[in-house]
């Protein structure tokens, strides 16, 4: 038996890009014992759950109530994927966020450490700031982290929460780094550059990257840690089912690539000679801006877990070739 099929799975954030995502990975394992959270609004998000299967669904609003009435409906859950949140690296209204991501991720784990649930959750790399403290998954340092942005910070200050609390012994953080694949249409400006590259390339036969505001960096050769979400898929659930696995995780592949390989990927995934247009840099993200990202997922792997599967390369030619020209949503 499949650990995941003891017990019904709660999953938050469930028609989101790694959310849907992880529900095609679960439905490719069997599993269709899901109760599905999001809060569905009038974008396409929702034609990331049409071809995938589940038992409910449930928006977070009323997830709360259910927590908060410690509702019967959730008495069979045992396993809690948390990917719901507000991930908008550019929101500015703190208070917001903070509700959204911290509150809400506080309340449903101690739900879950009450009720024997294991309870896996989104943290992020963008609590690593600009990573003068390092990247290291390592939960001593979480409070000593500087985040760039209110995300950043609505996303450590729960983790801060884990370690006070001695919680990290019990429970699966996901520091998951710049992840990109199928089912992120709806994700508008927060699409990964491959997704808006493709539109690029169609529309005028160039990709448009940022220039470099730092003398060590060239123009594109920022580097980052670029995960496919599949291998992201394969990440999570890897953690969940190991049971000797517990605390932060840092899920990338472990390798720092620039933006210009990337574009290149794109342009050979479509049989395009590059072309590569630099542009100013937007100055309200200036001062905030990561030049370097890079996984250490020696943690990881010391779990047992062997990959990534993919490489930049042929994650970007899946993607490009089977989700983006036939505009194909991710199916069992």
């Amino acid at each position: 038996m499949n650990e995941l099929e003891k017990g019904k799975i709660l999953l938050t954030g469930g028609a989101g890009f790694i959310g849907s995502a992880l529900l095609w990975g679960l439905n490719r394992l069997g599993l269709q014992d899901i109760l599905v959270c999001d809060q569905l609004g009038e974008d396409e998000k929702w034609q990331n759950l049409a071809p995938l299967s589940f038992d409910d669904y449930v928006s977070s609003t009323k997830l709360i109530e259910l927590v908060e009435a410690d509702s019967l409906i959730l008495k069979e859950v045992r396993w809690v994927f948390h990917l719901g949140a507000c991930s908008a690296t550019t929101e500015l209204d703190a208070g917001y966020l903070m509700e959204n991501n911290y509150r809400y991720t506080k309340m449903l784990c101690d739900w879950a450490l009450a009720h024997d649930a294991r309870f896996v959750y989104a943290s992020s790399a963008a609590t690593y700031g600009d990573g003068a403290k390092g990247m290291m998954d390592d939960e001593t340092v979480v409070e000593s982290l500087r985040p760039l942005n209110p995300y950043g910070y609505s996303k450590q200050i729960f983790d801060r929460y884990a370690k006070q609390k001695a919680l990290f012994s019990k429970i699966v953080g996901l520091k998951y780094f710049n992840v990109f694949g199928p089912n992120e249409w709806h994700k508008g400006e927060m699409r990964s550059l491959v997704n808006k590259a493709y539109d690029q390339v169609l529309e005028t036969g160039k990709i448009r990257l940022f220039k470099s505001y730092k003398p060590a960096f060239k123009d594109g050769e920022q580097k980052r840690d670029f995960l496919y979400v599949k291998d992201a898929v394969d990440m999570t659930i890897h953690l969940a089912v190991t049971r000797s696995a517990h605390g932060l995780f840092n899920l990338g592949c472990g390798k720092a690539r620039t933006w210009v390989d990337l574009a290149n990927a794109v342009f050979a995934a479509l049989s395009r000679l590059p072309q590569i247009e630099f542009i100013e840099m937007p100055e309200v993200i200036r001062e905030r801006y990561q030049y370097f990202t890079q996984a250490n997922i020696e943690k990881l792997k010391a779990t047992g877990y062997r990959g990534p599967k993919f490489t930049l390369e042929q994650a970007v030619t899946d993607y490009v070739q089977n989700y983006l020209v036939p505009r194909r949503h991710m199916e069992i």
